[in-house]
């Protein structure tokens, strides 16, 4: 079985988040949500859930970072294509996110990024293989 990931990130909104990323096209797994937490599907072995702040303190004892003003985490994901990492920044854009860095041109590699509803950082990159084939 592969591994799996599940990013767990405090939300002030349940129903603005998951409305966010269902506007990219990710579905919400109802079996892991109810009204305090969402569960997100990027894939077959990557899940972001939503916790709402009162539920994420459940988990911590520290302070909840507020990531309009501080940044925890970048989170970057995979893009088949230049054309699908340009389709997804500006699905995120349209949905209610906002630009969080300038665009990446390295020829083999290009991305984007976007803040969530929340202040949350996304990184969407795409890199062509072959040009990194060889290199390590």
């Amino acid at each position: 079985m592969a591994q799996m990931i599940f990013v767990n990130l405090p939300v002030k909104d349940l129903e603005t988040s998951k409305g966010f990323f269902e506007k990219l096209g990710y579905g919400i797994n109802p079996q892991f949500t109810d009204d305090k937490t969402a569960c997100v599907v990027l894939s077959d072995t990557i899940f972001v859930m939503l916790l709402t702040e009162p539920r994420f303190k459940e988990f911590t004892k520290k302070d909840i970072a507020d990531a309009a003003k501080t940044t925890e985490v970048i989170l970057a994901l995979s893009a088949d294509s230049r054309a699908k990492v340009d389709e997804l920044a500006d699905a995120a854009l349209a949905a209610g996110g906002s630009p969080a860095g300038e665009t990446q041109e390295m020829g083999f590699m290009y991305g984007r990024s976007f803040q969530d509803p929340d202040g949350h950082i996304w990184e969407v990159i795409w890199m062509d293989a072959s040009a990194v084939e060889g290199q390590g």
